[in-house]
């Protein structure tokens, strides 16, 4: 086999031995190697480092486009913590395929939620994003019968056609094929690369089906108006909850303050006394204090225990705040602070601010619980 044929399993590159600081490197020695990684996906599968080489989202259309003129299946996942924040940028170039829609990450909402009502709010806002799914299905990545569950539905409606999975980065593309890798194969040693940082996979990573179809796991992009597309790499673990989000709920009255670490603020700036419910990672736990105190409050302790995520050596390379207001419509709106978390206003009426790094787009929707 020549080198250039050779095909990093990990993240789908072309394999290289000349030149270390280009993609797809690995040492001549790893050619010996039964499973072939590039020296990028060894070290962050084995020392967790920061990838140095970020997908931009021309390169992610353009394969986008590619997908678009096959007549294959799409499995499209979505982060049912991150919904906004982990929808693709483009749909128009796959307007013609047959689309799964898959929300990961079930196991962070909380176990109360009527999955019934959960994929009936999934479908209803797919459709006013233009896409048309042929079905909606909760998983949880991490769980076999999960996969399984997803895994027939998509040998059903793929018909004997190529399968790729799509999503935007961080949303678990890998690690749902990880799990098929084990459940169908049962080789640990031709898992592809994870990790907590954006952009591990570069290239289409092909594994083949039985009828001689393949299942393609494709690159994640990050979405720009997503909180961790300009934060530092080194605060980027607090933003992966690991486990149910507990809900917080916060009567308020006009002129209070929330902040969530250092990287967020919400002011109830006038309306009637409301109720909050606070969906955010555990190191974002709601701090509550009056509006007037609000300014000082951030002045003195962003970065210290009081006011973190990120710590105080991070405050410098996080983006200016920039202020997004808003005037609550309906009762039970959600506002989503993409990347971060959301929360749950209770009542019409509410005027409230939301100060947050000035790259991302604040949102309201209908509330997903």
């Amino acid at each position: 086999m020549s080198e250039e044929t050779i095909i990093c399993s990990g993240c789908g590159v072309p394999i290289q031995t000349s030149d270390a600081s280009q993609t797809g490197y690995a040492p001549p020695a790893a050619l010996d190697r039964a499973v072939i990684v590039c020296q990028r996906c060894f070290r962050l599968k084995h020392y967790n480092e920061k990838p140095d080489i970020p997908l931009q989202a021309e390169d992610f259309r353009r394969m986008l486009q590619t997908i678009g003129r096959t007549d294959a299946l799409i499995v499209l996942l979505v982060d049912l913590f991150d919904v906004e924040g982990s929808w693709l940028l483009e749909r128009d170039v796959l307007k013609n395929n047959t689309l799964l829609l898959v929300g990961n990450k079930r196991d962070l909402l909380p176990k109360s939620v009527n999955e019934r009502k959960l994929k009936t709010w999934l479908k209803k806002d797919a459709l006013q994003r233009g896409w048309t799914p042929s079905d909606v299905l909760l998983m949880n990545a991490f769980k076999s019968e999960d996969v399984k569950h997803v895994a027939a539905e998509m040998d059903e409606l793929r018909q004997a056609k190529d399968v790729y999975i799509v999503g935007s980065t961080n949303v678990g593309k890998s690690t749902f094929i990880n799990q098929l890798i084990k459940l169908f194969e049962g080789d640990d040693e031709q898992l592809i690369t994870t990790s907590t940082f954006p952009g591990t996979t570069l290239a289409f990573i092909d594994l083949p089906l039985d009828d001689g179809r393949k299942l393609y796991d494709t690159p994640g992009v990050i979405n720009p108006r997503q909180m961790l597309a300009r934060l530092p790499q080194r605060e980027m673990a607090a933003l992966q909850p690991k486990k149910e989000i507990k809900p917080i709920v916060h009567q308020l009255n006009p002129e209070q303050t929330l902040f969530f670490g250092g990287l967020a603020r919400m002011d109830f700036v006038s309306g009637e006394a409301n109720h909050f419910v606070c969906y955010f990672p555990p190191a974002f736990k709601p701090h509550r204090t009056k509006l007037v105190n609000a300014d000082e409050l951030y002045e003195k302790h962003a970065g210290e225990t009081l006011l973190s995520p990120p710590e105080k050596a991070s405050l410098t390379d996080i983006p200016p705040f920039k202020r997004q207001s808003f005037h609550i419509q309906q009762d039970k709106t959600d506002i989503v602070i993409p990347g971060l978390g959301w929360i749950t206003v209770g009542n019409a009426g509410a005027k409230i601010d939301i100060y947050a790094p000035e790259h991302v787009e604040v949102i309201t929707r209908e509330a997903i619980i």
